[in-house]
């Protein structure tokens, strides 16, 4: 399939053409967003508070945000400042927990007893939570961050551990995790609500995996591919693999990336390119009733 080949949606209708789907290159990821999400929306969530300078800005554009509790970026007085600002925009507040690793960002893999990885997570989600609500704000989610999040697709103690720390400290906050990955299925089988995510800027792998930064053409080349798959996931329910067979993914958020000199840009063609198709950009049901009875 070529690249700017688009799969077909998954009733095997592409604009008004039909589609005939061959199913022996079908690879599907069950996903499911618990009705929380109106078909025609979108929860759009950014990852801030990690000493970029585009915070502000994203916020303006995003639904929700994921605010790093300080082992992998940010501080106290970040976290205060993020959360006042989102407050003020009225977007959905998430804690954004890490492996103890500034120095690598979080994106190194540790290997921790689940005891610890336990503490870990609900030590940084309680700061946060702490933070807003001194600002009188509400703590709506929970998104691990980088390796934490990526071992926590292929590792059953750890995702349980998570999950065991989330739920143990407010088993009503959500936790958002790869779309139709193993931290939202745990999450589920726990009895708390999960929020399948897609990626609109990353490659994906048949399995539905996100293919590891570490290979080639982990990232998408261009901010037009970048919108060519969230239009794909969010209105078709399908998308490329990285080996250009197509693969079910209905997630009920994006992830924008705050990283990058385009954070901004590449924020505002993806909302754009949503609400030419007649998307909402919105947080997740459960999400706004939570903040409005904040």
């Amino acid at each position: 399939m070529k690249e700017n080949e688009v799969c077909p949606s998954r009733n095997g209708v592409v604009g008004d053409d039909a589609i005939s789907i061959d199913t022996h290159f079908e690879v599907t990821v069950p996903v499911d967003v618990g009705g929380e999400m109106n078909e025609r929306s979108i929860d759009l969530n950014v990852d801030l508070g990690e000493g970029f300078e585009h915070d502000f800005e994203l916020i303006k554009l995003a639904s929700s945000v994921n605010i790093a509790c300080g082992w992998h970026a940010g501080d106290p007085l970040t976290m205060r400042r993020v959360t006042t600002e989102a407050i003020r925009q009225g977007v959905a507040i998430g804690a954004h927990p890490s492996f103890p690793d500034r120095e690598n960002f979080g994106r190194a893999p540790m290997y921790l007893p689940a005891d610890e990885v336990y503490a870990g997570v609900q030590y940084q989600v309680g700061a946060l939570a702490a933070v807003v609500a001194g600002l009188n704000g509400r703590l709506v989610h929970v998104k691990p961050h980088g390796a934490l999040y990526n071992m926590a697709e292929v590792n059953d103690e750890l995702a349980f551990a998570i999950v065991r720390a989330i739920k143990d400290y407010d088993p009503g906050l959500l936790i958002y995790g790869l779309a139709g990955g193993l931290l939202v299925r745990v999450a589920r089988e726990a009895g708390l609500l999960a929020v399948d995510e897609g990626f609109a800027d990353r490659a994906y792998t048949p399995e539905g995996k996100l293919v590891p930064r570490s290979q080639a053409n982990a990232l998408l080349e261009s901010d037009a591919a970048a919108c060519q798959q969230a239009l794909g996931m969010v209105r078709d329910g399908r998308i490329k693999a990285i080996d250009g067979r197509c693969i079910n993914i209905q997630p009920g958020t994006l992830c924008l990336h705050g990283d990058g000199a385009h954070a901004v840009a590449f924020a505002n063609q993806i909302g754009d390119a949503l609400r030419d198709a007649g998307i909402a950009v919105r947080a997740p049901d459960t999400a706004r009733r939570v903040s409005e009875h904040a």
